[in-house]
């Protein structure tokens, strides 16, 4: 029972009924932020700032969910494609333009073999989709391949691709940004001049509706990616109508054909190469269901997995339908001043070059490819939230926020994110070598991991399952070779990034299990009461309210209290020592005198000689420093008061036998 009321079982989710504890009781619910007498009985009513800047969370955010709410906060199958799938999904604006950028060294002839390639990429996409559905429904508690790969090759082979996954998301934030800026700037090019401040925004809204939590960021985000799959679809739709059946097609323009003359290479397997890694692109954002399988509602294996083989669907069409219409329509890209995206170019054919369905489809993708950022936005976070529950980074990645988001995993990958969109000048190119190399080393990681699995828990189905997922890791290592050879030398700084983030990794772990082992306390142990001696030693600028306030504090805690006042002027000093032993006879009163106005020193000083004046042969006792703080009415205040105070506690904390205390002195009116 809480508070001796119902049980905390019996609760809807979202229930903020306040429950009083008995006078006795050893439990007690806090009922939350939205109840406010606990703050205002201790200190009073809230500030004008304090109310303020409640209102502006309450209105960016949302008011605080309860935990037990995290139930209601699980999304449906529908929500999960919008959120999860939204990065895979919206690769297919910009892969098919990746692959005729290479095949355009090989001439015009060559851009005819971009739906080859584009097929090739789609069937390794079904081998990926399918060992990615084994993962969800053998690791139903997420994590993705780090769960997959810390279960069968333990600590170092995990990290690695928790690595490569952290490194993915937040390239996966920027190349969505920057792309959906492009798509912008081909509708309207008067824009291009502030690609960056689109992008750098873009985030910014995103991230603030992933603070808001995984329903209401389902809820604002589903809308435009059933907006583009039904505009890309129809548009695939009536491409094709045209092509088979009106035999439409079309020619390749003079600046292009001349562009191929220019830089044309012969047509062989390395150029097809290249092509295949660059559309390789298409496939970054499959694992991010298998990450985020906790998000779905009950049976969460079961929905993932659904989710995923809808999400591989659709992006197989959409990847090659618009491959087809491109390569039909004679459509590629060129450097051009005036330059439109291949997809903008595609629509401008089949829609009209700026009709209304143009712009719209434009609108549509733009909102898509901002949007798939999104699902970064929540594998990300839960990725890192794993990772600190496990001690490989900090505790405070696995705090949810009053939304139940992971919030410092979100604003710390829209501040990343934002930063590479600023660095690249939202340049879409320039980020994609660095894009898909992690993945790909992720997937393979995650593959035989499962073979691995399979392999030892024989399990009803291993038989069936270990050649799927056998397939799949061997298929993926060629690939993660393939891209990283490439898109060398770009792609080899997320070589080096991953063994430094594994590297940062292990020793935050290292931190955190020294901690432990400091702070452990055997379960058998018998704590006995205090045995060392205490004494308070109280920095004073004079006698006041807030100096009178910490004396009695610190007559509390200890017999032997001492003030310090610390002073480059000794007659000022004996004034005060005057008045001292008058009002406060009971309490000594040390002057130490500094010449070269040091505050900070002299105090530190005091504490070495009364250390060093204790019995050798006795425990030292323990330095209590008791600060007399002036709480201030307004913020501007702040500036004005306890900087000293600051400066010594700066100073003092994890100083051996010394504990800081802050007796703050709030005004009455």
């Amino acid at each position: 029972m809480i508070g001796g009321r119902r049980p905390l079982q019996g609760r809807k989710p979202g229930d903020r009924r306040v429950v009083v504890p008995r006078p006795h009781s050893p439990y007690f619910r806090y009922t939350g932020p939205g109840q406010l007498t606990a703050r205002a009985a201790a200190s009073g009513p809230l500030t004008a700032r304090e109310r303020t800047w409640a209102t502006i969370r309450r209105v960016l955010i949302g008011p605080p969910l309860a935990s037990e709410a995290e139930i209601g906060e699980r999304l449906s199958k529908k929500k999960a494609l919008a959120i999860f799938s939204s990065d895979a999904i919206s690769s297919s604006a910009y892969a098919t333009e990746e692959i005729l950028r290479v095949l355009i060294l090989g001439g015009a002839a060559a851009l005819a073999f971009g739906l080859h390639v584009s097929i090739a990429i789609a069937l390794l996409l079904i081998v990926v989709a399918i060992s990615y559905r084994q993962v969800c429904i053998a690791y139903p508690t997420g994590g993705g391949s780090y769960s997959v790969s810390k279960a069968n090759f333990g600590r170092l082979a995990s990290l690695v691709a928790a690595s490569a996954l952290l490194i993915d998301y937040v390239m996966t934030v920027a190349v969505s940004t920057s792309s959906a800026v492009e798509q912008i700037t081909s509708a309207i090019p008067e824009l291009t001049d502030v690609r960056v401040v689109i992008g750098v925004s873009a985030i910014t809204l995103i991230t603030i509706g992933n603070l808001r939590g995984l329903r209401e960021s389902g809820n604002i985000f589903a809308l435009p990616t059933y907006l583009f799959l039904g505009s890309a679809l129809l548009m695939i739709g009536l491409g094709a109508y045209r092509i088979l059946v009106n035999g439409e097609h079309g020619s390749f323009s003079p600046d292009l054909i001349r562009q191929a003359q220019e830089t044309a290479q012969p047509l062989g397997p390395l150029l097809l190469v290249r092509a295949f890694a660059a559309g390789s692109v298409a496939l970054t954002g499959t694992e991010a269901i298998a990450t985020g399988v906790r998000a779905f509602k009950p049976p969460e294996a079961r929905n993932a997995a659904t989710t995923l083989a809808v999400m591989a669907g659709l992006l197989g069409v959409l990847f090659i339908g618009i491959t087809f219409l491109a390569v039909n329509f004679g459509i590629t890209h060129i450097d051009l001043p005036e330059r439109q995206t291949v997809v903008a170019q595609v629509a401008a054919r089949v829609y009209g070059n700026n009709s209304v369905p143009f712009f719209l489809f434009q609108a549509f993708t733009a909102l898509l490819l901002f949007l798939a950022a999104n699902t970064s936005f929540n594998a990300f976070p839960r990725l890192a939230a794993i990772l600190a529950e496990d001690g490989f980074m900090p505790r405070h990645f696995s705090f949810r926020g009053d939304r139940l988001a992971f919030t410092f995993g979100v604003v710390v990958l829209g501040a990343v994110a934002a930063s590479l969109v600023a660095v690249a000048g939202g340049e879409t190119h320039l980020l994609i070598p660095l894009y898909a190399v992690g993945v790909f080393i992720d997937f393979t990681i995650s593959q035989a991991g499962m073979v691995k699995h399979w392999w030892t828990r024989r399990s009803p189905g291993w038989r069936r399952r270990l050649p799927i997922n056998a397939t799949g890791c061997v298929l993926t290592a060629i690939v993660a070779v393939v891209v990283t050879a490439a898109k060398a030398p770009p792609s080899l700084l997320v070589l080096l990034l991953i063994p430094v983030l594994v590297s940062i990794m292990l020793l935050i772990h290292g931190e955190y299990e020294a901690q432990t082992r400091e702070l452990h306390v055997r379960e058998d142990a018998i704590l006995p009461g205090p045995h060392r001696e205490q004494r308070v030693i109280i920095p004073v600028n004079g006698i006041n309210r807030a100096v009178v306030q910490a004396v009695n504090f610190g007559r509390t805690i200890a017999t032997d209290v001492r003030a310090i006042f610390v002073t480059e002027d000794t007659e000022e000093g004996d004034r005060l020592r005057h008045r001292w032993e008058r009002q406060l006879p009971n309490v000594p009163l040390v002057i130490v005198e500094s010449p070269y106005r040091a505050l900070v020193g002299p105090v530190v000083a005091y504490l070495d000689v009364l250390d060093a004046a204790w019995p050798p042969d006795k425990e030292a006792p323990i330095n209590v420093v008791v600060l007399p703080e002036f709480v201030a009415r307004h913020w501007w205040d702040r500036l004005l008061y306890n900087q000293s105070a600051r400066r010594l506690k700066s100073a003092l904390i994890g100083r051996e036998h010394t504990v800081v205390a802050d007796v703050p002195y709030r005004r009455e009116h």
